[in-house]
């Protein structure tokens, strides 16, 4: 069967932070301007209320708040990937059709975490999402934060069903993420994304469509340079860019996830603000490290 929605999961989508005020609420300010920092460095979509925007600390009333702000800011400029994760299926139907009703583009669904479904639920829980929803799916693998890893030969299976058309990888392992794109590279309409920031170009070497990046936020422009470069054939260019991305992704271990995007934001003069506690701010040393990191990427002066 295949997608049947044409949309195509491809380019440099950055897995966007969620800016809080200093008290800890969401800041729609600091989320208006990050979005037009993103999309003025060129990057091919957003992904809100992921990983990185600290989706597990959010309410689905403040999902749907942020979902509709970034929307309107968005004008649709970009596609918009809304984060829809949740450990059992109700939960991930209904974060999913609020995100339907704000108007989305797409939604992206990590597996379950805490709990450890087997493959077979796990295919049965993205399939019951899918057709409860009249969105495009994109499947998200990221086994070392649930401790749960989507099988190549369940993903093979799922890209079957019509609205499902891509999974973001974020194992970290060349091997899984190659699988994937062996099992569907068939399928003209099914992404695989890279989801570990080291990998984009390898991945794309691979077939990958591109890659949902969590330093994007802080290099946007950077990203892009890897894919841009790399689908004009300057294979060269676009290693290079990636070996310049690396140290900002290493530097990731500086504190807790993701401290690291935050405290590089604050630096450059957008208002992240803190992280969701516990999760704290980077000690002076730390902060001193990262600064280094960015002045050396020509990111800071």
């Amino acid at each position: 069967m295949g997608n049947i929605t044409g949309f195509k999961p491809e380019g440099i989508i950055p897995a966007v932070i969620t800016p809080l005020t200093g008290d800890g609420r969401f800041s729609e300010k600091a989320m208006r301007k990050l979005l037009n920092y993103l999309i003025e460095g060129g990057v091919h979509g957003l992904f809100i209320v992921g990983s990185t925007g600290e989706f597990y600390g959010l309410s689905p009333e403040e999902k749907r708040d942020i979902f509709n702000i970034t929307m309107d800011e968005t004008k649709g400029r970009v596609p918009v990937y809304a984060g829809t994760s949740g450990i059992t299926t109700r939960e991930t139907v209904m974060l999913t059709q609020i995100a339907e009703e704000c108007g989305v583009d797409a939604v992206s669904i990590l597996t379950p975490m805490f709990v450890t479904p087997s493959q077979d639920q796990l295919i049965r829980h993205y399939h019951t999402v899918a057709l409860n929803t009249g969105l495009p799916v994109l499947l998200y693998n990221n086994p070392p934060k649930t401790s749960v890893s989507l099988a190549p030969a369940s993903v093979a299976t799922l890209a079957e069903v019509p609205n499902i058309v891509g999974i973001k990888d974020s194992s970290g392992d060349m091997t899984i993420t190659a699988e994937y794109i062996r099992l569907t590279r068939h399928m003209k309409d099914f992404s695989v994304l890279a989801g570990r920031d080291t990998l984009i170009f390898g991945a794309l070497c691979y077939g990958a469509a591109g890659s949902i990046a969590a330093c994007a936020n802080v290099a946007p422009r950077l990203c892009a340079d890897i894919y841009e470069r790399f689908m004009a054939g300057d294979l060269k260019g676009s290693l290079g860019a990636q070996f310049t991305l690396a140290p900002l992704r290493l530097a990731f271990t500086l504190g807790t996830f993701p401290a690291v995007i935050k405290e590089s934001l604050n630096m450059l003069g957008i208002e992240a603000g803190p992280c969701m506690e516990p999760a704290g701010p980077l000690t002076d040393e730390e902060r001193l490290k990262l600064r280094k990191v960015l002045t050396d990427m020509g990111l800071l002066k």
